[in-house]
Parts: structure tokens; sequence; C-alpha cells
């Protein structure tokens, strides 16, 4: 007998994936959106279901297959959709290590895989790997299906989304329709988590470093219209496009993050949050009618605000803007398909720091184009936007992206390992350009890194806003050294 229809697992290891940062507690613990979603979703359907977060439990492999086993489920799920785009492929590992070892200690339960990198690679993650079943797509038409096709002890799945083996053949049935109405998807399954673990990031709350808990996600939106080379963001979806939650809907679950868990510091998910401005407007009005004091931030281009929507997004509690900044060179943001005007980009930092929202810069070191030339004047842009907080990486052919096609195409060296696709690990392995190796793109990124974060220019900025506590956070983040097998010149 069954315990359980169905149990969804995040899985993660921050050591692995960050470093020596993890004992630093630089990075955030996000909670699974995707599994939250998806198990609000099946709960509504009649399902009986189970969410696990190995990640935030601190769980070994071991354990968390351990921990599937008690719940006895009909289907066992390992979901590898992370925070961000580049949070799905690195978490391969570990959803690989979590089936393998439940299948060394009970091979009868089902198990499947989903997320954004099963969408990305099916067939290759299919043959890979030890699971019974691959979701691609948002999994909202395969899961149901296939829980009862379980439940009646069918076997054969010709449900839309779902790959599988069968008498040494491969099974790839069609990509699934997307959902048509995300209004009609209740609650996420908040209730399933322990809310009370999740932490900001630690730039999300340098007013006050010592409040990153509690902390929440929401999307508002899912998909993004545009298709830079280097984002792999829609292969979940099947195609570029976007599509938008009602303005009640997300003020329905604000209300619920507010009120019935204390969160005050919340990530939009969204790929591409401040858009259209119509839509933010709305938005923030609602949040400003609630007289709440909360602590968002969300993704912006440079060619998407305007300054009406930086002011009424600072007065909602949007506090931080995340821009896609990626180079300072005009030659490889237009080989990347960025889209944005380059002379523009001092403008809209201006805007923003006029309005008093942070901003955190998002820059890539190592983009096709990408020589000593170009990187040396993308750190020119990191000092002189000075933004409170940057996220330095190095560029990685993640799949799905058009820049892991045209890896294969040109037989470019790739990692070794998904968890070298993490920016932090021993392992990490960038991509080379046309005239720098992976190890010299590597080592650029981490000198750039340092060169950054110890700079006084920099230092007096935090101290003068955020005061000298948060200043000494930086500084002791700073004097960690990330071991890397490939940072040489």
């Amino acid at each position: 007998m069954n315990s359980c229809d169905i149990v969804l697992v995040k899985p993660g290891s921050q050591k692995a994936l960050y470093g020596d940062l993890s004992d630093f507690k630089l990075t955030g613990l996000e909670p699974p959106l995707w599994g939250a979603i998806l198990a609000g979703f099946l709960r509504g359907k009649g399902f009986d279901v189970l969410l696990l977060d190995a990640e935030v439990e601190g769980w070994s492999w071991e354990e968390t297959a351990r921990q599937i086993k008690n719940t006895n489920p009909v289907l066992a799920v390992v979901s590898v959709s992370g925070s961000n785009p580049s949070a799905s492929t690195m978490n391969m590992v570990g959803a690989s290590a979590i089936i393998n070892n439940l299948k060394e200690i009970d091979p009868n339960i089902p198990t499947a895989i989903s997320g954004l990198h099963p969408s990305a690679l099916p067939e290759e993650t299919l043959r890979e790997e030890a699971s019974d079943f691959i979701i691609r797509g948002e999994g909202f038409h395969t899961f149901p299906k296939l829980i009862e096709a379980l439940k009646a002890g069918e076997e054969e799945f010709p449900i839309a989304g779902l790959l599988y083996e069968k008498d040494g053949r491969e099974i790839v049935n069609p990509q699934p329709e997307l959902l048509a109405d995300l209004d009609s998807l209740p609650m996420p399954a908040w209730d399933m988590l322990p809310m009370e673990k999740y932490r900001a990031h630690n730039w999300h709350c340098f007013d006050d470093i010592s409040k990153r808990q509690p902390y929440a996600v929401l999307y508002t939106s899912l998909g993004c219209p545009f298709k830079c080379t280097f984002c792999c963001i829609n292969s979940l979806f099947g195609k570029n496009t976007i599509r938008y939650r009602s303005i009640n809907s997300v003020m329905i679950e604000i209300d619920e993050l507010v009120n019935r868990y204390g969160v005050r510091n919340i990530k939009i998910m969204d790929e591409m949050f401040a858009m259209n401005e119509k839509r933010v407007t709305e938005l923030c009005n609602r949040i400003i009618e609630r007289n709440y004091d909360l602590n968002f931030w969300a993704y912006a281009r440079v060619n998407t605000v305007s300054q009406r929507m930086l002011a009424k997004m600072k007065q909602a509690g949007i506090n931080w803007l995340a821009y896609g900044f990626e180079s300072g060179s005009k030659r490889v943001i237009k080989d990347v398909t960025k889209g944005y005007d380059t002379d523009k980009v001092m403008e809209v930092v201006g805007q923003t720091y006029a309005e008093g929202i942070y901003i955190c810069g998002n820059y890539i070191f190592g983009l096709p184009e990408d020589d000593y030339k170009s990187m040396n004047e993308t750190l020119a842009l990191m000092f002189e936007i000075n933004a409170e907080w940057s996220n330095i990486y190095s560029a990685m052919a993640l799949p799905g992206s058009k820049l892991y096609d045209m890896a294969l195409e040109n037989k470019w060296a790739l990692p070794e390992s998904w968890q070298a696709y993490s920016q932090y690990a021993y392992k990490t392995l960038p991509l080379p350009t046309k005239y720098l190796s992976g190890g010299q793109v590597l080592a650029f990124r981490d000198y750039a890194f340092d060169a950054y974060y110890k700079n006084p220019a920099y230092l007096n900025m935090i101290n003068s806003k955020f005061g000298e506590e948060t200043m000494k956070h930086i500084t002791g983040m700073a004097e960690k050294r990330l071991d890397r097998k490939y940072a040489v010149i």
C-alpha cells in the first residue's frame, strides 16, 4: 500500500556547488518554487502529495533516498528547476545520486527527473540517468496522467512530455502544451515546506545583514520574449514566450506570504519583471495600498525600464533591481543578441540610483567574442557603475541555450561534469572564447571578483550606504579564495 501518490524532491548541495562560500553563508537558500507550484497543483487535483527539500534540510544524497523510500510513493520525482537558468544543470549531480541511491535500496519505486535541464536535453538525460521517466516541460499535463497510469498498473505511457524506455526502445512523446491560464493554478504548497529555514542572498539584506529570514520567492510571469545567446530559460516552455498571472492572483500570494509566514524579503522570480510599465505600475500600486514594509528584488533590462516605473517600484519596496549588463564591449554585446543600446547604460544606472534603488549588476566574462581587451572593458564598466552588488560570472554553455548548440557545433571544450557548470566549484570550466582558453577566462573572472570587492571606492560606498557591519561582511567574504582546477593563465 502506497503512503502517497507522488513525492517531489529538491536536490542540492551548497558545499558541492559553492565551495567554501557555502561556509560563509554568502548564498541564499531558495525555496523550491517549481516543486511548490507542482505540489499545490497536484494536491488541487486530488492527489496525495509530499514535498521534500533535501538542500534546506541538509540531507546527504543517501539520506534523501532513505527519506523518499519512507514515503513509499507511487512516483518519486527529483526536480532540477532552480532559482535561475544556471541553477538546473549543476543540480543534475544531486539528482543522479539520489536516483541511484534510491534504486539501490528500493528498485521498485518508479522515479522521474523533471525541470529545466531534462527539458533541454530530454533524450540525453534518459540515456544517462537511471530514472524510469524523464519529464519535459512544466509537468501540469504530464504528472496527473502518469500517476493515474502507474496506479492502474499500465506499462505503456502515451503521455505528452514523457520519455521512458520500453523493451530497449526509447519512447519519446511529443512536447506538451503550455498551461493556458496561470490563474488556474492554486497557491504554491508553501505549507509543505519549512518556510522559516529559507534565507535571502546576503546582498538582498545589506540594509540589515542579520535579518535574512524569513524569505520567499514568487513569480508574476513565466518565460521571456528575448533570445539572448547564453540563456536557456525557455527550454522549459519549448518556445520563446511570456505568460502573465493576474494582479489579483499575485496579491493573494503576497498576502499569504506576509500574513501567514511573516515574510519581508521576497525575490520576484520572473526572468523579466520590469518590462511592461502599465502592469508593473498596477501591481506596485496594489502593494503600496497594503502598506507592507517589504524588501523585494527583481530582474530588469536597460531597454525596458522608465523613470516612472522606477519611482513606482521603489514606493512598493522593490529596493533592488538586477540588470544584465553582461559586458562593457559593444562588440561582445552585439554578438550575443542582448539587444540593448550600450550607450544607455549609465543613463539608466543614474535613473535607478536617483530613485534610491540599489543595483545588482550581472556580468559575464568569456562570451564568444571576448578577449583580454574586452574583458578589461567589462571590468572598467563594473568600476564605473559601482553597483552595490555584482554577480560576476564566467560564460557557460548551458544546455538549452544557443551557446550550447554553438559549442557542440564548433567542438568547444565543455565541462567534464554537470557539477562543473557551477560558477564556484573546484572543477568549474567556462567556455573558451575565440581568443582565450576556458582556464584563462576563469582566472580573469576570479581576478575581477577580487578587484571589485576589494576596491576602496566600492567599500567606501558600502560603508556610507549600509554601515560598517555590512562592509566588514563583504571584506570577510572577499578573503575567501576559491580552489580552482582550471584557473590558470
